[in-house]
């Protein structure tokens, strides 16, 4: 293929990755946008078989890992439930990382004494931080997946160990430029797989998502730097895109979140206890059925429904559909609540209702609804808690203290649909639950919409 119109196709795919960017901004034009960005990754891929300088070898090569990855990949995506979907991101986000980082290993082995020193600080760059990624990304796995605790890991020193091995692999990082050697660069990967995983062990459950976003700009940047070892402008500006849109969505969710970066991540450093429940002690909540529910909603005037991580396990959204459509039939005015951060990734909420084909007319971020709910007559909690718990605002020290919440205790009566009396993801209780103008529906949330449908059609 001739260099200039490979330049313009790759060109081509640079815009199309920008307008998927674009699209992805708005929920009504987010599909359209997950299809561009798709085309584009597609016209991506196949624009490397044309690439100058490559080989017949390197094309079977190619289409190997292609078929591998597809094995793997397909069925995975297939499988994978919405309550997965935040595991499933960060696995795919680490293997990116370490993708990079693999890549920039070879092209540095193959190179040998004949590397620039640009070449190899663009080596150096991308093993740390694509490294860092993968290992990062591997302990949220397992935090989201709960397969270890989703507390805080920390321990005696821990900071200080924190801050020796990053230390220490700048060090060897500056003993690879200097020496150009392999050991040197073995070295220094170990010691920035070891910082990823030091590196998240600290954060809460709560604030996993932030630490997933961040580690996705590392691997956005990891990308760029080793595009410019590849010399490929296109990778280049697909990792400068990834890099810079994850920078950004870290920053938002932090603020969301109500406190620093550097608070989210270091935070349980400087934490201090909680005071336990004094063990046996005895308190009382509202507990509720569904003909008690269905009485309350079909009196109300204005209802909003605020949905969390237990609406996902249910996979109760076609059914808060159905019960916002009933409601809305009697003339009650219907919103849903959205929490910037509910669920286990941004937009969590989002992807679920719009399954369901909510309206996003009625879809109402949390700085609009907050100032309605003095006026609202029933919240409808499905499967939230943390972002609707008032420790956020009256208890110094706990998890998310500072997070800007939904302020349903402002309304005159809150429905919360639980299964248990467990705490949410961040692991402390919700006095919301004790307050006398709640009332509890115990169960799984799709079983509980569908009966609280049926007693309200009877109404």
């Amino acid at each position: 293929m001739n260099k200039n119109l490979f330049d313009i196709l790759g060109l081509a795919v640079a815009v199309c990755f920008i307008l998927a960017l674009k699209g992805l901004s708005s929920p009504k034009s987010a599909r359209r946008g997950n299809l561009i960005g798709a085309a584009g990754a597609f016209a991506a891929t196949d624009l490397v078989f044309f690439s100058p300088g490559m080989t017949h070898n390197h094309k079977w090569w190619i289409i190997g890992a292609i078929g591998f990855g597809s094995i793997v990949g397909v069925p995975a995506a297939r499988r994978i439930q919405m309550t997965q979907m935040p595991q499933l991101v960060a696995l795919f986000n680490g293997v990116g990382g370490g993708a990079a980082a693999l890549v920039a290993i070879v092209e540095y082995l193959k190179l040998g004494s004949t590397a620039t020193t640009p070449q190899v600080l663009a080596t150096v760059f991308t093993v740390i931080v694509g490294c860092v990624s993968f290992s990062g990304s591997i302990v949220t796995f397992l935090k989201l997946q709960e397969i270890m605790t989703t507390r805080p890991v920390v321990f005696p020193g821990g900071r200080f160990v924190i801050a020796a091995t990053l230390l220490g692999t700048l060090a060897s990082a500056e003993w690879v430029v200097h020496s150009l050697g392999n050991t040197s660069l073995a070295v220094m990967g170990v010691l920035a797989l070891l910082f990823g995983v030091l590196f998240v062990l600290p954060v809460g459950g709560a604030d996993v998502p932030i630490v997933i976003s961040l580690l996705n700009a590392f691997t956005g940047l990891t990308v760029a730097a080793s595009g410019y070892v590849l010399q490929s402008t296109l990778l280049i500006v697909a990792g400068t895109l990834v890099g810079a849109s994850g920078t950004i969505l870290t920053r938002l969710m932090a603020a969301a979140m109500g406190r620093s970066l550097f608070g989210t991540l270091f935070g349980a450093f400087t934490a201090k206890p909680q005071a336990a429940v004094a063990e046996g002690e005895a308190r009382s909540v509202k507990s509720g059925s569904p003909d008690d529910v269905a009485i309350l909603l079909n009196y109300a005037q204005r209802v909003v429904i605020v949905p969390g991580f237990g609406l996902a396990v249910a996979q109760a959204q076609h059914t808060v559909r159905e019960l916002a459509d009933l409601l809305t039939s009697k003339g009650v005015d219907v919103a849903y609540g959205i929490h910037p951060v509910a669920g286990r990734m941004p937009g969590h909420m989002n992807v679920l209702l719009a399954e369901a084909n909510v309206p996003y007319e009625q879809l109402v971020e949390m700085d609009e609804v907050n100032p309605t709910f003095p006026q609202t007559d029933v919240v409808l909690v499905v499967g939230a808690n943390d972002v609707v718990n008032p420790a956020a605002k009256t208890t110094p020290g706990c998890p998310i203290y500072g997070m800007p919440i939904l302020d349903v205790a402002s309304a005159g009566n809150v429905i919360f649909l639980k299964r248990s009396m467990r705490p949410g993801f961040a692991g402390i209780e919700n006095e919301l639950l004790y307050d006398p103008k709640t009332t509890l529906l115990f169960g799984d949330a799709k079983d509980s919409l569908t009966k609280v449908i049926s007693a309200l059609k009877a109404l």
